[in-house]
């Protein structure tokens, strides 16, 4: 390094460990892709997540080939017990309640939370406390809002004080006793607590359109629909595609509300893989058996996650 003043000029050698510029890379190599003093700290939670998640998970997978009850020994039995989910009828039932449910409360909370998002967004003064109140359920525990809505349910509740008060007492039932209405029931309270979280979702998608596109669309003569479809939509693609994929994630596992509201009954019409996981694993000790009915569980998640963020990735950075 040179040093010039006024009446001379003088040269300054630096250490080479005191500059700025890093170190020469030797000839040939190439820079790890991770560097001693930092990858070590995610040891703890790299460590975490292969014993709880992957490993636990791989642990059931295989006992999902096995007659083990959870204590003692256990043979291999191989697809049995897959060959027992699939050939009995009432076991069919709960895939197919599973499936209900989790498509049921992601239309409807999608359906609701959009709408309650675009209302709010901009034009209402009391949106801050609109959006409070409505954010609210979502806190709550499941089984807490559970046995809310089961007062709400029975027989002498609310609703069916309402049905009478309207003159409509032949609409009265006794909700979470009918094998055809205690699943809609459920329904009801699943889209009730969720539905405030995917308004969130979508206020945090609409708070990226810009207002001048949209006030551009309504100069050159679009109408709602049209700004909504074309402008609203597109730019909200992600926010769909998050709110649908927790939406199927989280439906595809509803355990809480039907154990406080029916327990699976009347006569299995509630009961959903997720509750015929913990009744054949844990109170009739069938280990392999429940096992083998949460690796099916896991691969519908999978699959329809898979197929849900296909359908709704963004176009446009997928040609790109």
């Amino acid at each position: 390094m040179t040093v010039t003043t006024q009446d001379s000029t003088r040269t300054i050698t630096v250490p080479p460990d005191a500059r700025n510029t890093p170190p020469p890379r030797p000839r040939g190599g190439r820079k790890p892709l991770i560097t001693f003093g930092h990858w070590w700290w995610a040891l703890p939670a790299v460590a975490l997540v292969i014993g709880v998640h992957y490993a636990a998970t791989m642990t059931g997978g295989f006992f999902a080939f096995t007659n083990w009850t959870g204590l003692g020994e256990w043979d291999f039995i191989g697809f049995a017990n897959f060959e027992r989910i699939f050939s009995d009828p009432m076991l069919l039932g709960s895939v197919w309640n599973t499936l209900f449910l989790a498509f049921g409360s992601v239309i409807l909370t999608n359906v609701f939370g959009l709408l309650y998002a675009l209302a709010i967004n901009r034009m209402l003064k009391t949106r801050y406390i609109l959006r409070t109140l409505l954010f609210m359920p979502v806190v709550l525990s499941p089984l807490a809002v559970a046995y809310v809505w089961k007062f709400i349910f029975q027989f002498n509740g609310p609703l069916n004080g309402f049905l009478g008060l309207i003159g409509l007492e032949e609409w009265q039932k006794v909700w979470l006793a009918d094998p055809s209405w205690s699943i809609w029931a459920i329904l009801i309270t699943v889209v009730w607590q969720q539905t405030g979280f995917v308004m969130v979702i979508y206020l945090a998608g609409l708070a990226s359109v810009p207002v001048e596109v949209e006030e551009a669309a309504a100069i050159d003569g679009a109408g709602i629909w049209g700004r909504f479809w074309h402008v609203v939509v597109p730019a909200i693609r992600p926010s769909i595609a998050i709110a649908t994929t927790l939406g199927i994630i989280q439906g595809l596992r509803i355990f809480d509300q039907i154990l406080a509201l029916t327990g699976g009954g009347p006569a299995g019409a509630t009961e959903t893989l997720a509750t015929q996981v913990y009744k054949q694993a844990f109170a009739l000790g069938q280990f392999g058996f429940g096992s083998a009915l949460a690796l099916v569980l896991t691969v519908i998640i999978l699959v329809f996650a898979i197929l849900q963020q296909r359908v709704t990735r963004d176009r446009d950075a997928g040609k790109a």
